[in-house]
């Protein structure tokens, strides 16, 4: 049963009159398909599928994780897989596969009719510059705009268009400090608060900068987030930022005469800025497995359901193994990575069927009310007298990174 009232995500305080939106300065307050984990499976030849439980993760977060090798060189194999929250999920067509030497087009962001139909959520996956780091990330509208008469997609698409062309036209200038996802997510908001289109809105962030020696750094801010998967554990993942429940910190541009509407009523304003993010740089390693989100991702699934799914699948097609020491990885991740030659015009490789089986389970718990997710848990803890129960219906948005490292030899196998 939905809860009767629910808090909005943010409030501009008019006094008795509160308007729910995401503002820069803002007060407290199942597929008829084959799915494609079947398609992987049977490209590797494998039709096992067990079935998957949820529990609570309590693992906790590390900021950092030193022991790669300055020398070694990795590889990135990205994909996307996202979901409306008013449409069916389509896990083969709903699926973006990066291809790092696509061109992006940098003169200007996408027409509304070729955004991935990710709803008010988006994301985007690019190459720095002429180097071998690729950057990516997700956004999350803020949906409590649409009561002003306002998109709140376009807030959400445009900032990772104008995030993907910066990172794409990046130049390095020779220094060791290469882009930070701090610095891109800046870029990206600046560019929407100079676009003459979008007069208002806002949304969440999770960025993220992988470079070819290894080195990962994040810049969260509010409550989409990322797990950072290591063999069979969660070795790492984001705390989301919040000013109160359900209130995340968040990007926004609010029109002067909301503003001023507040500054009359008393209200105050708490204002978000990249600034504001929280940023940890990690190592990675052969075989890591990196998950970005929206909170349709994380209101609906536990970190541990994230790696049940991811170990499920990695150890179903072979990708890990077990040893007398351990879960290892194998050596050649191309194999499961890279489409075959004559795969058809929408491939099936590892990262895009981790997408798809991610987002499929989001999508499916969030419409299950018998099965209490943690939105509910939440929302049971600040507001026991409400009876929410299952899961909260959003938009869903997944990047997935299956990290490789470059001549991978047989003694440099990772374990457990």
């Amino acid at each position: 049963m939905a809860m009767a009232t629910l808090p909005p995500r943010l409030v501009v305080n008019f006094g008795k009159a509160p308007l729910s939106t995401r503002a820069r300065c803002s007060s407290l307050a199942p597929p008829s398909r084959a799915s494609p984990l079947r398609l992987l499976r049977a490209r590797q030849g494998i039709d096992h599928d067990p079935s998957q439980a949820r529990t609570f993760s309590a693992q906790r977060a590390l900021s950092q994780d030193q022991g790669a090798h300055p020398m070694r060189k990795f590889t990135y194999h990205v994909a996307a897989s996202f979901s409306a929250k008013n449409k069916k999920y389509n896990p083969v067509a709903d699926v973006f596969h990066f291809n790092p030497y696509s061109r992006i087009q940098t003169e200007k962001k996408k027409p509304k009719s070729k955004r991935p139909a990710s709803g008010q959520d988006a994301f985007f996956i690019s190459r720095v510059g002429d180097s071998n780091a690729v950057a990516f990330g997700v956004a999350d509208g803020v949906g409590g705009w649409e009561e002003s008469g306002v998109d709140p997609a376009d807030f959400a698409h445009s900032f990772c268009d104008y995030m993907a062309s910066a990172a794409y036209e990046h130049k390095h200038d020779g220094s060791e400090v290469l882009l930070t996802p701090r610095a891109l997510m800046q870029r990206g908001y600046d560019d929407v608060v100079k676009d003459r289109s979008i007069q208002a809105g806002g949304s969440t962030a999770s960025v993220a900068v992988a470079s070819e020696d290894g080195k990962l750094e994040v810049a969260n801010l509010g409550d989409s987030g990322f797990v950072h998967l290591r063999l069979n554990a969660v070795h790492s993942y984001s705390e989301p930022q919040t000013h109160a429940f359900n209130t995340p910190y968040q990007l926004s541009i609010v029109p002067p005469s909301m503003l001023a509407r507040a500054a009359a009523f008393g209200g105050a304003q708490l204002c978000d800025y990249p600034k504001d993010a929280d940023v940890t740089q990690h190592r990675l390693k052969h075989g890591d497995i990196l998950v970005l989100a929206s909170d349709g991702v994380w209101d609906n699934l536990f970190n541990q359901d994230i790696l049940r799914i991811a170990s499920r699948l990695m150890k179903g097609i072979g990708a890990w193994k077990t040893s007398d020491g351990g879960i290892r990885v194998v050596d050649n991740l191309g194999r499961f990575t890279e489409p075959q030659d004559d795969s058809p015009q929408r491939p099936v490789t590892l990262q895009s069927t981790l997408a798809a089986e991610i987002t499929a389970a989001a999508k499916a718990a969030s419409t299950n009310q018998r099965l209490d997710g943690p939105f509910a848990k939440e929302v049971q803890k600040y507001y026991p007298q409400e009876n929410w129960h299952g899961g909260k219906i959003d938009d869903i948005c997944v990047v997935v990174v299956v990290v490789s490292e470059n001549g991978r030899t047989p003694e440099a196998q990772s374990k457990l």
